[in-house]
Order: structure tokens, then C-alpha cells, then sequence
């Protein structure tokens, strides 16, 4: 059969389409194989590599769990069905998951790989009673985060350091119970031999070299791209004199932040104060 030529920019079904598409070549797979491991006639899997035809969530786990992808399809199902994500933060995803090493600067809330499922559930509910997302949205929203998670879970879990200013342990999201199981999670991350967590503490004030949330990629063949937020949308950019700018600060931010070490006092500190 001839395959079609898709553009991934043109809609989510398109880049679901041909990312299914290059997963099952890398697989070794034809058409008529997949739809037999999966349970789906070859005329199927063809008209959801063309983007004509909606995938349902068991058979994208399925597809996951034949071609070995560690989740990326299901992470593309949620970005299509009512996840309800800011602009621009899919394509950022879709590459989080094939990088091999995270350096990420947050403020005012826990980074979404390191929340815990309350935590995050806490926050999307607070969007539905301000009506930015449907109650549906709100449940989409979190199992795409929870799909991301798996990564740091798997066999070939990239590198993660992430700077986190102080406002992310003091601020409170929920009552005590979700920050204090917040704040426990953090610890317990700090201590895997593949995370590295730093506090940018209040006392850094003007020195703090980030003013906003930054995510640096880097690639399996050595690349970088850059990710940052506004409150709009989403930027995800490879431009060499934008990236390199922003790790420059970052190795600042790191600099001057509290040690590994003494980052972890801090995160069991805050739990501490928190009142029963």
C-alpha cells in the first residue's frame, strides 16, 4: 500500500499520525504486522498514520507497549483528546521524551515531573472553579502528566537537575497533607542517583540570574533546545544564541543556589514547619 505523505504542523491527528508512522518503521513493523499485534485491520493502521481516523487510549498503551516507544503515543493521545494544554506545550513533550538530560528552573509551584498526583490534582481543580478548564479537561490534563512521570521510572530515564526557587516548598497548594506528601516526594526524588535537586533560596534576591521558568534539552546527539512560558503559551526554540544565553544564566542560577545537600535540608525544613 502507498503510504501518504503527512504534515505533522497541519493538526495533533497529523503529528500522532506520523510519529505512529516513524515508531512502527523504527520497529521494523509493516502496516499488516502492527494491526495484528494490536488488533486492528492494516486499513486501520492506515488511516491512523494519515490522520483520518482517532485513535482510543487502550490501543494507543497497546501500540506503546509493541513498538517501545516508553509512552510517547499515549502522551500525543492526551494532547488531542482534552488534555487541555497551553499552546506550544505538546512539541515541547515531544521532545522532553527523547532528551537525555533536563536542567529546568521553576518558581511558585513544583515542577509537573515532580508533583505528586494530589498536588497536581489540587491545581487543575483550581482551574475548573475558576472555569479555565471542564472537569473532563482537568482529568486529561492529569494523565498526560502522569504518562510524562513514567519516564523518570524507566530503563533509560534521562538526567534531570532542576533549580527550584524557595516560593515552590513555601508557597501552599492544597492543605498540609498535600504539601507535606509533596515535599516527602521531592525529598525521596533528591536522593535517586539520576535527579539532582537544587533550592534558589529568597536570600539570592536580585542575584538570581532567571526570572522565569526555563527548560534546557539536550539530545541524544548532543543538542540543545530551549523551553520557556508565558502566559499565553508555550515557546520550545533550537536557536543557538537563545539557548546558549539561557544555559549561561542557568549555570549562574546553579552557582549560586543552595547545594544538593543542603537543598534537601531546606525541602525536609519547609515540611517540617508545616503545621499538623
Amino acid at each position: 500500500m502507498r503510504e501518504t505523505t503527512l504534515d505533522p504542523s497541519t493538526s495533533p491527528l497529523a503529528a500522532f499520525g506520523v510519529q505512529l508512522r516513524r515508531s512502527r518503521r523504527a520497529a521494523g513493523l509493516s502496516q499488516v504486522q502492527l494491526g495484528q499485534l494490536t488488533n486492528l485491520s492494516d486499513s486501520q493502521i492506515s488511516n491512523l498514520e494519515r490522520g483520518t481516523r482517532n485513535p482510543t487510549l487502550d490501543w494507543v498503551r497497546a501500540a506503546d507497549a509493541v513498538l517501545e516507544t516508553g509512552g510517547t503515543l499515549e502522551l500525543m493521545y492526551w494532547s488531542l483528546n482534552g488534555a487541555s494544554l497551553l499552546e506550544g506545550f505538546p512539541e515541547y513533550v515531544a521532545q522532553e521524551a527523547k532528551a537525555v538530560e533536563l536542567r529546568q528552573f521553576e518558581l511558585g509551584v513544583v515542577p509537573g515531573l515532580f508533583q505528586t498526583r494530589t498536588y497536581a490534582e489540587t491545581l487543575a481543580a483550581a482551574d475548573v472553579r475558576r472555569g479555565v478548564i471542564t472537569a473532563d479537561e482537568a482529568e486529561g490534563r492529569i494523565s498526560y502528566l502522569l504518562t510524562r512521570q513514567q519516564r523518570l521510572n524507566s530503563r533509560d530515564a534521562p538526567l534531570v537537575h532542576a533549580v527550584l526557587d524557595e516560593s515552590c516548598l513555601r508557597r501552599h497548594v492544597g492543605g498540609t497533607a498535600v504539601m507535606r506528601e509533596q515535599l516527602e516526594h521531592l525529598a525521596e526524588l533528591a536522593d535517586r542517583p539520576r535527579t539532582i535537586i537544587q533550592v534558589a533560596p529568597f536570600s539570592m534576591g536580585e542575584r538570581r540570574s532567571l526570572a522565569l521558568p526555563v527548560v534546557l534539552l539536550t539530545m541524544a546527539d548532543r543538542s540543545m533546545l530551549g523551553y520557556t512560558e508565558s502566559q499565553e503559551r508555550g515557546f520550545l526554540t533550537r536557536e543557538s544564541r537563545t539557548v546558549t544565553l539561557w544555559a549561561r544564566d542557568y549555570e549562574r542560577l546553579q552557582v549560586g543556589s543552595s547545594s544538593d545537600v543542603s537543598s534537601l535540608e531546606m525541602i525536609r525544613a519547609a515540611r517540617k514547619d508545616l503545621r499538623p
